[in-house]
């Protein structure tokens, strides 16, 4: 233990075991080491240590490392309360008195935020490239796609015709604000708190600027206490990974709807879908389930960091130890998320033969048939209650507009002219979009070109 001097009696056997972290922690050995060789070099700086110690402290240091890399060393939980004490007492049975010395001005609070933001960081980045591959495989996808119409949707019912490409387009644009939400988190965790102790510094003379130069911080924490109780970073992945996770979500219903026989637009690959043990004819999308499924976990986990830290008082309280159990959940199921979404992507096939028959049977060019009244000097308004009209007829009918002749729609309105069978041609709907933004493949094609240079490939 790092502490007990003043007790008289050792801890409770359960009451250890239920405070221990290091089930958790043990996920931040890699920043602890970092951040002790640093500590070791500073404290070697300002003479508390000699050179030969720092040698020894260095080389133990990562003596345990390796050690636990290549599962020679694996701490036990009923026996540490935390990786900080797991390290600190395998560096005494390494060195013996000299690993004392490197507690020196240093607590486990501003160790371990240290740490933690570290991995913070780290795991931020990591997912903004898994963010990047994932937009690469779908620009991919939708430049194969400029032309391919689907239907596009309000309150999931056919509402205008699009391109797939612009569909996914719309996908990488929720992918691009994910990137830079977790570039925000990056800036958040970018304050160097080691130095401020327990809560109130140190009258050591640490040198807090070579701390943060050597573990790669890009400012000092301004407030000792702040410093150490600080957890908003952490709240602000959990919220990145929980949106993150919402948009993955969404593409998900859309892949599991698209995959049914009744839509018949999308087949999933073998390798991502399983069958039934009772049904031989299944085929289940049950990656995509899992996707959408697992994303509670990650809302569940904002949810408790935000509440965990309501009401704290400052400044640190053990309570906060809870925080890492959500932080590495939602970065793991987060982190697969992104990489299953990405395998699976790249092995639909597309098909719309099923979906052009139905819209070219449909009223989708309602909005466009009104357009067309528009500029022949009809108030819009007016304009709609006559295609209002016209799709009546064919509901009534069971026609789509392209089975609409001249005579049937002069029934409707006298304005209506041969001219208006072009804008009834599925195939033009796209080209005729005159608004930067839509799905006129002369714009998708240039956003499909600013984002491969974006993306660089």
């Amino acid at each position: 233990m790092l502490w007990g001097g003043r007790f008289e009696e050792e801890p409770d056997r359960i009451a250890f075991e239920f405070s221990s972290s290091l089930k958790e922690d043990i996920l931040l050995i890699k920043e602890e080491i970092l951040c002790g060789k640093a500590y070791a070099e500073m404290l070697c700086r300002i003479g508390i240590i000699t050179n030969i110690e720092l040698n020894s402290i260095t080389e133990a240091l990562s003596s345990i490392q390796s050690e636990y890399d290549n599962k020679l060393w694996n701490p036990d939980p009923k026996v540490f309360e935390d990786i900080h004490s797991a390290i600190e007492t395998r560096l005494y049975e390494l060195l013996g008195e000299t690993a004392g010395k490197l507690r020196a001005g240093r607590s486990r609070n501003d160790q371990v935020v240290t740490s933690v933001r570290m991995w913070t960081k780290k795991s931020a980045v990591n997912i903004i490239n898994l963010l990047s591959n994932l937009q690469n495989s779908f620009i991919k996808t939708a430049e194969l796609h400029v032309e391919t119409i689907i239907p596009g949707y309000t309150h999931l019912q056919h509402a205008q015709p699009v391109s797939l490409a612009h569909h996914l387009l719309a996908y990488i644009e929720m992918f691009e604000r994910d990137k830079e939400r977790f570039s925000s988190v990056i800036n958040s965790a970018d304050n160097m708190p080691l130095g401020s102790g327990a809560l109130a510094g140190s009258t050591l003379p640490l040198d807090t600027n070579y701390l943060k130069e050597k573990l790669g911080f890009n400012s000092l924490c301004n407030n000792s206490m702040d410093a150490v109780s600080d957890r908003d970073f952490v709240i602000d992945f959990l919220n990145s990974c929980s949106i993150g996770m919402m948009h993955l979500t969404r593409f998900c219903e859309e892949i599991i709807i698209w995959s049914t026989s009744e839509w018949k637009f999308a087949k999933i690959g073998d390798s991502f879908t399983t069958g039934s043990s009772l049904m031989p004819q299944k085929k289940n999308p049950d990656i995509a389930e899992l996707i959408r499924g697992k994303s509670a976990r990650v809302f569940s986990n904002y949810q408790s960091v935000i509440t965990l830290m309501k009401g704290l008082p400052l400044t640190y309280n053990r309570d906060m130890q809870e925080d890492k159990h959500s932080l590495f959940s939602s970065y793991s199921i987060y982190s697969d998320s992104l990489k299953l979404m990405k395998g699976m992507f790249e092995t639909i096939k597309f098909d719309n033969t099923h979906l052009l028959s139905l819209m070219k049977k449909s009223t989708i060019l309602a909005t466009d048939a009104a357009d067309w009244l528009v500029l022949k000097g009809i108030p819009f308004r007016e304009a709609h209650d006559i295609v209002g009209e016209l799709v009546k007829y064919c509901l009534k009918n069971e026609k789509g507009f392209a089975d609409l002749t001249i005579p049937e729609l002069k029934q409707i309105n006298s304005q209506f002219d041969e001219s208006v069978l072009e804008v009834f041609k599925l195939e033009n709907s796209l080209c005729r979009k005159k608004t930067p933004g839509s799905p006129n493949p002369k714009f998708v094609k240039e956003q499909i070109s600013t984002w491969k240079s974006i993306l660089s490939f």
